[in-house]
């Protein structure tokens, strides 16, 4: 679809730079957020209305936070067709609902290898769910607007603004694409890390 409305969103985010005016501006909007645990600890202090991840999936995270979003309830309305009526009607079927826009910024990796951690402190640093969660809804672009850095967060917003709430195919593209970019420089990070053991 050219023009995808937007009305449900899941942010995870690492870095919070900027979120409370996306997500304040999304609210605004009427649309509906789902985030994890820090994340939506912020929007909440915010004054928002929030749905957990574990509501949504009926499940509490576990093992120290290392599963959280791993979850056909999440991934399954992540990566559905929207245009694809067996994918609507799976959906329906499992009582999924689609998510059209994940906010989603990666563990900073980086600044753990900075700070000289051991091996198994510094494992605890590799993000497993964020890069699944970017992976999805970039490959599905033509039903969901991923958002993978708060760069983007002002585009995002004028984009929405001026099309009524609604992401326009190009703009899909685009964010697919600096999602991909993403988890192709997280990875490469990690595997350099591993490469010096």
């Amino acid at each position: 679809m050219e023009l995808l409305p937007i009305k449900r969103a899941l942010l995870s985010v690492t870095d919070k730079s900027g979120l409370v005016d996306l997500a304040c501006f999304l609210a605004g909007a009427g649309v509906e957020l789902t985030s994890t645990g820090g994340t939506r600890k912020v929007l909440l202090d915010a004054g928002l209305k929030v749905t957990s991840v574990s509501e949504v999936t009926g499940f509490p995270e576990m093992l120290d936070g290392r599963v959280k979003t791993l979850h056909p309830r999440i991934h399954g309305g992540i990566l559905a067709d929207k245009d694809n009526p067996a994918h609507t009607e799976a959906l329906a079927r499992a009582e999924i609902r689609p998510y059209d826009m994940i906010v989603v910024n990666l563990y900073d990796f980086a600044g753990a290898l900075a700070k000289n951690l051991d091996e198994a402190a510094t494992v605890e640093q590799i993000d497993i769910g964020g890069p699944c969660l970017l992976r999805a809804a970039a490959k599905n672009f033509a039903s969901v607007l991923v958002v993978p850095d708060p760069e983007y967060y002002p585009l995002v917003i004028k984009e929405l603004a001026e099309n009524n709430m609604r992401a326009p195919l190009d703009l899909r593209r685009q964010m697919a694409r600096r999602a991909f970019e993403s988890t192709a420089r997280y990875d490469g990070l990690v595997a350099s890390w591993f490469a010096k053991l």
